[in-house]
C-alpha cells in the first residue's frame, strides 16, 4: 500500500466515523431521553449501570481484540496468510470458550452478583432476571467482537462503520417502538443486544470475503500461539483494563458508595461529555491500523509526521466542539433529559468531566493509539496503571469523604490532567524530535488562536438577555448553528493555511464525486 492510498484511507474512514458518530449520537439523544422519562430513577440507574459493566466485558478478551487489528494490519503487509489463520483461529475461539463462562455466569451467578448493587426489595427478583438475560447476551455477543476489529486491521473502518449503523438504526426503531408499549428492561436488553450481534456476523462475513486465504477453525487452535502473542496481548490488556478504571468505574463507584438512584444524577452529566470524547476521538481511531502498516514498513518519517499532523487535526476539531459544549450545557442537558430545572449537580459533573475529556483530547488521544502499534506497549502500561490508580484512589477518596457524584468526576479529570502533561506530552514531542514547548506552538496555539471568532461570539450571545436561550428551544438551536459555523469558519480560514485548504478540498472532491458516481 502506497503511502497516498494510506492518506486517501485515513480520510475515508474518517469522514465514515464522523457519518457514523452524527447518527449515532443523534439517535441516542432520542433513546437516551425516551428511557431517562420513561423509567423509575432506580430502573435508569441500573439500566446504566449494566451498559457500565458491559463495557468491563472488554477486560475478557485479555488484548486479543486489539492485537487482531495490528496483526491483520503487519501480516497483510507481507501477505503470511497461514500465520494470520492460526493467529485468528487462536483467538476466536478462545473467545468462544470466555463466552461459554460468561453464560454460564449468567445462567447460575445472577441471583449472587445482584446482592452486590443497592437495590430495593421490591425490585430484587425482576432486576435479577434482568442481569441474568444481560450476562447471557453479553457471553453470545463476546466472540463476534473479533470481526469488526479484522476490518478495522484491514483498514476497512468505513465498511465496519456502514454495517453497524444499520444495526443501530434497526435498534433505535425496535427500542422506540418498545418504550412506548412499555415491554420494559428485558426487552430493552434483548433488542439491543441482539441488533449488535446480528451487525457484527455481517462484519465477519465481509471481513473473511477479503481475506479469502484466510480461515476459522479450531483445528488452527495454537496454545504455542496464544503464549507468543501474549507479550503485546497483556500489554494491551492492562491499558483497557486502566482505560475501563479511567471511562467506567464512576457509575460503579457511586452506585456502592451512595445508591444506584444516584447514578441518573451523575449520567445526565456524564452523557454530554461521553457524545463530546466520542465525536472527537474519531480522528484518532483512524490511526492505530496505519501506524500499524506503517511500523511494519519502517517508515518513521510517515509516522512522526502521522503524529503531529494527527495530534493537530484532532485538536482542531475538538477545541472548538468543546467551547460549545461548555458554553451550551444547560442547554444541552434540557434537550438530553427533558427536564428544565437541571440538577446542579448534573451540570458541575457535565463541566467537569467535558474538561476531562479535552484533556484527553489534547495529551494523549492520538498518541497513546500510535505508540501502542510501535512497540511502546509496555512503557504506556505503566503510565496507563499510575493514571488509573490515582483516578480511582481520589475518585474513592474524595466521594466517602465529601458524599456527592461530582468528586468522582475531579478524580478522573486531575489524574488524566497531571499523567497527560506531565508525562505523554513530553515524551510525544521527544518522538517528533522537537520540545513540549515547539510541539504546543505548532498544534495547540493555531487552533486556540482560530477559536477567538467563537469565543467572540459567545459572550455577545451570553451578554445580550434577548438571547437567554433557556426558555426558547428553537433559540437554543439557531444559536448552537451560528456557533457551529462560526466555529467552521475560524477553523477553515485561521487554523488551516493556504495548502492545506487546496488539498482538503481535493480529497474532499475525490471522496464524494467517488461516492457519487458508486
Amino acid at each position: 500500500m502506497t503511502s497516498e492510498q494510506v492518506k486517501q484511507n485515513i480520510y475515508r474512514n474518517s469522514i465514515s466515523n464522523y457519518i457514523f458518530l452524527v447518527l449515532r449520537l443523534g439517535l441516542g439523544v432520542v433513546v437516551f431521553r425516551l428511557i431517562y422519562q420513561s423509567l423509575t430513577p432506580e430502573e435508569f440507574g441500573f439500566w446504566a449501570v449494566l451498559w457500565s459493566v458491559f463495557g468491563y466485558g472488554i477486560l475478557l478478551d485479555f488484548g486479543f481484540g486489539f492485537t487482531a487489528q495490528k496483526r491483520v494490519a503487519e501480516l497483510s503487509v507481507h501477505q503470511d496468510w497461514p500465520q494470520l489463520s492460526k493467529i485468528l483461529s487462536t483467538i476466536f475461539f478462545t473467545y468462544v470458550g470466555i463466552a461459554t463462562l460468561m453464560v454460564l455466569t449468567g445462567l447460575v451467578g445472577a441471583p449472587y452478583i445482584i446482592d452486590f448493587f443497592r437495590i430495593t426489595p421490591e425490585n430484587r427478583e425482576r432486576f435479577e432476571n434482568v442481569l441474568m438475560v444481560f450476562l447471557c447476551g453479553m457471553g453470545l455477543a463476546f466472540p463476534l467482537g473479533i470481526f469488526p476489529e479484522i476490518l478495522r486491521g484491514q483498514q476497512r473502518i468505513s465498511l465496519a462503520n456502514y454495517i453497524l449503523i444499520s444495526g443501530y438504526i434497526v435498534s433505535f426503531v425496535l427500542v422506540c417502538l418498545c418504550v412506548k408499549l412499555g415491554w420494559g428492561l428485558i426487552a430493552l436488553l434483548i433488542i439491543t443486544l441482539s441488533c449488535s450481534i446480528a451487525s457484527e456476523i455481517v462484519c465477519g462475513i465481509c471481513a473473511m470475503r477479503f481475506m479469502p486465504e484466510v480461515r476459522l477453525s479450531p483445528t488452527l487452535f495454537s496454545k504455542e500461539m496464544v503464549s507468543g502473542t501474549m507479550r503485546f496481548s497483556v500489554y494491551a490488556y492492562i491499558t483497557t483494563l486502566t482505560t475501563i478504571i479511567l471511562t467506567r468505574t464512576d457509575q460503579l463507584v457511586i452506585s456502592t458508595a451512595l445508591a444506584v438512584s444516584a447514578v441518573a444524577i451523575y449520567q445526565a452529566g456524564a452523557k454530554i461529555a461521553e457524545m463530546f470524547t466520542s465525536f472527537a476521538l474519531q480522528i484518532p481511531d483512524t490511526l492505530s491500523p496505519v501506524a500499524a502498516h506503517l511500523h511494519a514498513k519502517g517508515d518513521k518519517e510517515f509516522l512522526r509526521n502521522l503524529l503531529v499532523s494527527g495530534t493537530r487535526f484532532s485538536v482542531m476539531l475538538a477545541t472548538p466542539l468543546y467551547l460549545i459544549c461548555a458554553f451550551y450545557m444547560d442547554g444541552a442537558l434540557w434537550i438530553l433529559t427533558g427536564d428544565k430545572n437541571i440538577h446542579s449537580e448534573a451540570f458541575w459533573v457535565g463541566q467537569v468531566l467535558l474538561f476531562w475529556g479535552y484533556m484527553t483530547i489534547l495529551t494523549q488521544s492520538v498518541s497513546k493509539r500510535i505508540f501502542m502499534m510501535c512497540g511502546h506497549e509496555k512503557r504506556l502500561m505503566w503510565l496507563g496503571v499510575g493514571e488509573a490508580v490515582l483516578n480511582l484512589g481520589l475518585s474513592l477518596g474524595l466521594i466517602f469523604i465529601f458524599r456527592n457524584v461530582l468528586c468522582v468526576a475531579i478524580g478522573s479529570l486531575v489524574a488524566t490532567f497531571f499523567f497527560g502533561w506531565f508525562y505523554l506530552w513530553p515524551w510525544a514531542a521527544r518522538e517528533a524530535n522537537m520540545s513540549g514547548m515547539l510541539l504546543a506552538r505548532k498544534v495547540l496555539l493555531p487552533t486556540w488562536g482560530a477559536s477567538l471568532p467563537l469565543l467572540a461570539l459567545i459572550a455577545i450571545e451570553r451578554n445580550i438577555t434577548q438571547l437567554d436561550f433557556h426558555e426558547n428551544l428553537v433559540l437554543f438551536l439557531v444559536e448552537c448553528s451560528l456557533a457551529c459555523a462560526v466555529a467552521a469558519f475560524g477553523m477553515w480560514k485561521l487554523g488551516l493555511n493556504e495548502g492545506e485548504r487546496i488539498r482538503f478540498a481535493a480529497q474532499f472532491g475525490k471522496l464524494f464525486s467517488r461516492s457519487t458516481a458508486a
